[in-house]
């Protein structure tokens, strides 16, 4: 698929998310039946315009509240979307992922971060996963037994962008109120935005627990990407082309691969498959 057209499709599941377009002039949150389904991207609960919650974001309500229990309804939507796409979700439907795409399509010379420093960092959004989304929501708890949302309160660059900018903005009593935190938020958000100009999704690479969550169901996920090796002449396009590092002819269906469709159009002889069918029966229906 041509970079364009995934962009416009990008735009369209970021539009539909937050559709609520009239909350970013009044400063209202909306609060419909919408919200009580998961979107399949990270997208703050908070934003004004969104008309469904984050699946990050209810996960951590849902561990850090009063009562302790599972919740099964959001883990649910969560495989639900991972099994059903994989990581499809990050290259087409995730609002924070086309922005960084956005940026990262200026003419800036980019740079590249050193395998001995990229490959443990992937693994960082594993922990923050772990440890921010789930342990210490359900773990940390105050006197009353109520816990944290720690990944949205401390970490997360779209619930600021999305919610915090946007309600500050729009209520004169919330900038009465910004303090340290909302100060630490927006460095976060900055230097991630600083980083999506010279790095290609710096966000979705190292610290994402969404993208590592449904990067664990890449492997399994229904919708699949495949190469014909009676037609690969391993000439390498396809990896030079990859922006997130997968070693196509390796691992194609990699935790790290987000499904853009690069490698697929760049290969010169049509090796690289995807999609809900296997390559043998996409010949077959083709025929």
């Amino acid at each position: 698929m041509k970079e364009s057209k995934r962009n416009w499709i990008q735009a369209a599941a970021a539009l539909l998310q937050n559709a609520h377009i009239s909350g970013f002039v009044t400063g209202e949150i909306s609060t419909g039946a919408g919200k009580q389904v998961c979107v399949p991207g990270l997208n703050c609960y908070s934003c004004p315009g969104a008309v469904g919650a984050c699946p990050i974001g209810s996960l951590q309500a849902v561990l850090s509240g009063g009562r302790r229990g599972f919740s099964y309804y959001v883990t649910g939507m969560i495989l639900l979307f991972g099994v059903l796409f994989g990581r499809l979700i990050c290259g087409f439907l995730c609002p924070f992922g086309f922005l960084q795409d956005l940026l990262y399509k200026n003419h800036t010379r980019k740079k590249t971060v050193p395998p001995r420093i990229d490959r443990p960092a992937r693994y960082l959004k594993y922990a923050v996963l772990l440890i921010l989304v789930v342990a210490l929501p359900l773990l940390a708890r105050g006197p009353y037994g109520v816990g944290e949302p720690w990944f949205c309160k401390y970490l997360c660059p779209a619930g600021t962008l999305e919610g915090g900018i946007p309600l500050i903005l729009a209520n004169p009593g919330l900038r009465a109120m910004v303090g340290f935190l909302f100060s630490w938020k927006m460095a976060i958000l900055i230097a991630i935005l600083v980083l999506s100009v010279l790095l290609y999704r710096p966000f979705c690479k190292y610290l994402c627990p969404l993208g590592a969550a449904y990067g664990l169901l890449n492997k399994c996920s229904f919708y699949r990407m495949s190469v014909d090796k009676s037609r690969c002449t391993r000439c390498g396009a396809c990896e030079r082309s990859c922006k997130m590092g997968v070693k196509v002819l390796k691992n194609i269906n990699s935790a790290e691969c987000i499904r853009c469709g690069a490698c697929k159009s760049a290969c010169p002889t049509g090796a690289i498959h995807s999609g809900f069918l296997k390559p043998e029966e996409k010949r077959q229906k083709a025929t």
